[in-house]
């Protein structure tokens, strides 16, 4: 029998992709989008376009924080699992627009879990990001480590969510798994991002703005590693258990978990901007500039629990991800 997933935010960068995957394999995708302007909305539907090619997909356009919208849809097709990635995304622009992140973010999970309360799917996947641990200076960061001190509204709005689905995992048993992204890059990817811009600006030979004079650190994660953790992490939907296995994130009082995605690997900005060189053969003009607010030096995953759940970590090189991602650029852009 063929199964069905839900996926929010399925003109995204990582909607698109997981999307993909699962139709390839066979399942009934219903995408849930906004097409919000963002970002150049263009990029959105050319990544909707390879999606409706599949006689299985189906697209609907709108926001997941209209009331009663989830829950409709939820009645309607009665998804096996659902793969919440609809959100506002952006450390920076939650300082300018923060209302769109309480909406988007947090009452957007709230409709998510009162449909899914409704008609319970067998498993939901909910997205969380890196920067949910804040202040954290211990690293690499663990998933049972606390995280209470966000540095930006958009890391508060996505901790919050973690805390709402949490709730409902205990109150109504519905399997839930948060996964914490770390720096998602590769073909296709958000123009807010720093691949993005960084190559969009060393090809026209504009200068790009470096912060934190370079002295920052990142876990960068390719997205086809990204895809691949999520698939298989589909399978692994958390039960209750009497006994929570150590270095496992598991609540206690609930079949909830959180997960971190991320290759492991912290690496020097100054050494991606290189690898962005290389990819070009273009030398970048750096403005070196302050660190921006609500944003954190360096960000490192620890990422065993994923593989004891799955068999299976992130592995691509950032030199090799970022030639692809280039190569991308250069062919959609025509550069």
């Amino acid at each position: 029998m063929t199964k069905t997933a839900l996926i929010t935010g399925a003109a995204g960068f990582i909607g698109s992709a997981i999307s993909h995957v699962l139709l390839v394999e066979g399942w009934r995708v219903i995408g849930l989008d906004a097409m919000t302007d963002y970002y150049d909305v263009s990029l959105k539907e050319a990544r909707e376009d390879k999606l409706t090619a599949h006689p299985n997909y189906r697209s609907i356009h709108g926001k997941v924080e209209d009331e009663g919208r989830l829950m409709a849809l939820f009645e309607q097709e009665r998804p096996d699992v659902v793969i919440h990635l609809a959100a506002q995304a952006g450390v920076r622009y939650s300082i300018d627009n923060p209302r769109s992140y309480l909406e988007s973010n947090m009452i957007g999970t709230y409709e998510l879990l009162e449909a899914a309360r409704a008609y319970p799917p067998a498993h939901m996947l909910l997205a969380s990001t890196s920067s949910a641990y804040g202040a954290n200076t211990v690293m690499p960061y663990v998933e049972t480590a606390r995280a209470d001190h966000q540095m930006s509204f958009y890391a508060a709005t996505k901790k919050a969510t973690e805390a709402m689905a949490h709730s409902y995992a205990h109150l109504y048993e519905l399997p839930v798994t948060m996964f914490r992204f770390f720096t998602v890059y590769g073909p296709w990817g958000r123009p807010d991002m720093a691949l993005f811009k960084f190559t969009k600006a060393i090809l026209n030979g504009d200068p790009i703005d470096v912060y934190n004079h370079g002295d920052m650190k990142r876990d960068f994660t390719y997205i086809d590693d990204l895809v691949r953790a999520i698939r298989l992490l589909i399978d692994a939907a958390p039960a209750r258990l009497d006994a929570v296995p150590e270095g496992d994130s598991l609540s206690p009082v609930a079949p909830f978990r959180v997960v971190n995605i991320g290759n492991s690997e912290p690496v020097q900005l100054l050494a991606f901007i290189e690898a962005i060189e290389a990819a070009t053969g273009l030398s970048a003009q750096k403005n070196m500039m302050p660190m921006q607010a609500g944003d954190v030096p360096a960000t490192w995953a620890d990422a065993r629990l994923l593989t004891s759940l799955t068999g299976y970590a992130p592995k691509t090189q950032v030199k090799e991800g970022v030639a692809k991602f280039v190569e991308w650029y250069r062919a959609y852009y025509n550069a």
